[in-house]
């Protein structure tokens, strides 16, 4: 199939996604609230992953009904791309991920109740997108959970799920095609967290967000390890059948030891953790670190594992 031909099933695809509601997920609460209280609940930011959209009422909106019905209160901010449910999805495989970090960024800074810190919840490549933001503008973030977040970026896309799969299926041929070559780059969200694990220094070289977010290059930034060690926790969630994760050790900060794609080096075995490039090895030594494991294939976790594992320890103060 020629490229311009994909691309326009591409774009087929997306005109068929869903629906073009435009209410985000915490317009209602926003009218009526206006400055946090003295007594309230640390507000929560929560960011959907590949193919969802803020305020889909199986995914997201229900995980923000569980948080409000368990922490009476709660203020929980679903972030939404864009001006409508078909833009946020959209944006979701097409819009430059440091676009979109900017963007909460900006979010976040301009909500009022949110001035007095929150704690952060991403759910599969909006975990990765969260961490950027605790890196470039925490403006406060306590905790910092990962649900099926690939930190070390992805070596394969072998499974696409809910309404959007068609999409990713073009997705997957286009990182086929050359996840590292310049249009890809700028055009496709999920090329810029591939890490080739076999072509290092073009990964590092030509990575658009993942190589630089986890500060691969010279010179170093001191302000992503120095913004990640002001988190209170950050908690990882890792998904023991995960199918759509490749390698799924990622969501742990794992990854391919250089130069193959079989051999896995545990997190603090990485050069990243052992130069310490974004602060892991000093949280790992103060205790900011939690490693979860939910038993299941990607984001599948039970009502039981959310209130016990994440909402009562991290989110409930």
């Amino acid at each position: 199939m020629a490229i311009k031909d994909l691309l326009a099933l591409v774009v087929f695809s997306i005109l068929i996604v869903s629906n073009s509601a435009s209410i985000e997920g915490n317009s209602i609460l926003k009218l009526s609230r206006t400055t946090p209280g003295v007594n309230d609940p640390t507000p929560i930011v929560i960011w959907h992953g590949m193919g969802d959209t803020c305020c889909n009422p199986l995914s997201m909106g229900y995980i923000k009904r569980t948080f409000e019905q368990h922490i009476p209160g709660v203020y929980v901010r679903s972030v939404r791309i864009g001006n409508s449910f078909v833009d946020d999805t959209r944006n979701g495989f097409f819009l430059d991920v440091n676009t979109q970090v900017e963007m909460v960024c900006q979010k976040i800074a301009s909500d009022p109740l949110l001035q007095n810190g929150y704690n952060a919840v991403g759910f599969s490549q909006g975990a990765q997108f969260l961490r950027a933001v605790a890196q470039r503008c925490p403006q406060g973030m306590k905790n910092l959970i990962s649900v099926g977040g690939q930190h070390q970026g992805v070596y394969g896309l072998p499974q696409c799920m809910g309404e959007s799969h068609i999409i990713c299926d073009y997705v997957r041929r286009l990182l086929n095609y050359g996840a590292y070559t310049h249009w890809v780059q700028n055009f496709l969200v999920q090329a810029q967290y591939w890490h080739d694990p076999l072509d290092e220094a073009t990964y590092r070289d030509r990575s658009l967000f993942i190589a630089e977010i986890n500060n691969e290059r010279s010179p170093k930034n001191p302000n992503y390890k120095e913004n990640l060690l002001k988190l209170e926790k950050f908690v990882m969630v890792k998904f023991t059948e995960d199918t759509m994760v490749d390698p799924k050790g990622t969501e742990w900060f794992s990854f391919y030891a250089p130069g193959q794609a079989k051999v896995m080096l545990p997190f603090n075995e990485t050069t990243l953790y052992k130069e310490d490039w974004i602060g892991l090895k000093a949280m790992d030594e103060q205790g900011k670190l939690v490693f979860l494991e939910c038993e299941g294939n990607h984001l599948r976790m039970s009502d039981e594992f959310l209130l016990n594992q994440i909402i009562r320890p991290f989110l409930a103060n």
